[in-house]
Order: C-alpha cells, then sequence, then structure tokens
C-alpha cells in the first residue's frame, strides 16, 4: 500500500514537471512566432504578446525547477533559485509594461494602423485552447497532490489566458471595424495585465500568498 501511494506521488510530480516543460516550450514558440509576426504585420499588441510570452519562460523555468524539487520531498517554501527567477521575471513584467505602455501612446498619437491582425486571431485562439488545457490538468495534479504552490501555478496560469482574450478581442476588432486605435487599446490591457504578474512574481518571491485574480484553488 506504502509502495503504491509513493508511485503515486512519483507519477504525479513528473507529470506536474512535463506540464511545465510543455509550459516553457510553449512560451518559446509561442513568443518567437507573435514578436516574429507582429514585427512584420506591425501589430504592437502581438508582439507585446510574444514579448511577455518570452518572460513567461523565466517564470516558467522557475516553476519546474521548483516541481522537481517538490518531487524529492522538499518544503514547498521556495528557494534561493526560484526566488531568484522570480524577481527577475517581475522586473521583466514591469519593463515590458512600461514599454508597451510608451508604444501604445505613440501610436495613438501618429493613428497607426496594423498591416493585419489576423496572425493576432490566430495566435490568440490557439493560445487559449492550450492554456486552458494547461490550466485544467495543473489544477487536477496540484490537487492530487494537495500542493498550494502547485494550484498556485494553475491560478496565475490564468493571466495568460486573460492575455490571450485581450489579444482576439483586440485582433478581431481591428479587422471588422479598421480601427487603429483597438490595436493599441489591446496592447495597454497587455500592459495592465503584466503589471498585475509583475507585482505578483515579486509578491510570491517575498513569501506572500498568491493574489492571482482567480481562486488557487479553482479549476
Amino acid at each position: 500500500m506504502f509502495c503504491h501511494k509513493m508511485l503515486r506521488l512519483q507519477h504525479l510530480y513528473r507529470t506536474a514537471a512535463l506540464l511545465a516543460l510543455i509550459t516553457i516550450f510553449y512560451n518559446i514558440a509561442e513568443g518567437v512566432i507573435s514578436v516574429w509576426f507582429g514585427a512584420e504585420d506591425e501589430t504592437i499588441s502581438l508582439f507585446g504578446f510574444g514579448l511577455d510570452s518570452f518572460v513567461e519562460v523565466i517564470s516558467g523555468i522557475g516553476i519546474w525547477h521548483m516541481v522537481r524539487r517538490l518531487g524529492k520531498g522538499d518544503l514547498e517554501d521556495r528557494d534561493p533559485f526560484e526566488r531568484k527567477a522570480l524577481r527577475i521575471t517581475g522586473g521583466s513584467f514591469y519593463l515590458l509594461a512600461g514599454g508597451m505602455m510608451l508604444t501604445a501612446g505613440v501610436s495613438i498619437l501618429q493613428n497607426h494602423k496594423p498591416v493585419t491582425t489576423v496572425w493576432g486571431i490566430i495566435v490568440s485562439v490557439v493560445s487559449i485552447i492550450a492554456m486552458r488545457m494547461l490550466i485544467h490538468y495543473k489544477v487536477k495534479v496540484g490537487t492530487a497532490l494537495n500542493s498550494p504552490a502547485i494550484l498556485a501555478d494553475a491560478a496565475c496560469t490564468r493571466t495568460c489566458l486573460q492575455l490571450s482574450v485581450a489579444l482576439l478581442l483586440a485582433s478581431i476588432g481591428y479587422t471588422l471595424t479598421g480601427i487603429g486605435y483597438l490595436d493599441a487599446i489591446g496592447s495597454l490591457i497587455i500592459a495592465a495585465l503584466s503589471v498585475r504578474e509583475g507585482r505578483e512574481a515579486f509578491q510570491k518571491a517575498n513569501g506572500l500568498a498568491c493574489s492571482c485574480s482567480c481562486s488557487c484553488s479553482g479549476s
């Protein structure tokens, strides 16, 4: 019975580590595609979304390290590596948000219009599907392990989902209306969500409770 329980725990932690790795490599691919097409099509919301994905990679590496450590039976308190990764993530999000707000302001003043936002629609739809699946399985594994840290990661993945929804609405809005301001507005929303992500990263680095908008135990 004990051996069976230990095998199940090991399987769950391996699954959690695999989900963390999937998140890392997905964000790398998403970042490359989004930055490339955002620059090609002069879509600042898609470009900023891609940069956000690269910042998520830093956070994802810290989470992967955490899951592997938990699988070895360590406590859920964050170690120096995780805290450093979270602080780098938080600072990067703040810098990203500042740059995006500045770019959006210039775009509005110049009445800039993207070439197209079709790729924004495609990327955001794929991202929404991927994030929903990751949230579902992270919550499932976190609940089975009764791990507040993994559940907090799952809840904070919801911000990525919200970023995707903001990009989708901005991209569809521009495609339907041709109003250039919508791309800039989408960029400002992404910037605001990036500020929230940065704040949460610093709070988690300092050992404070998860402050995501959604409950850490929600599904």
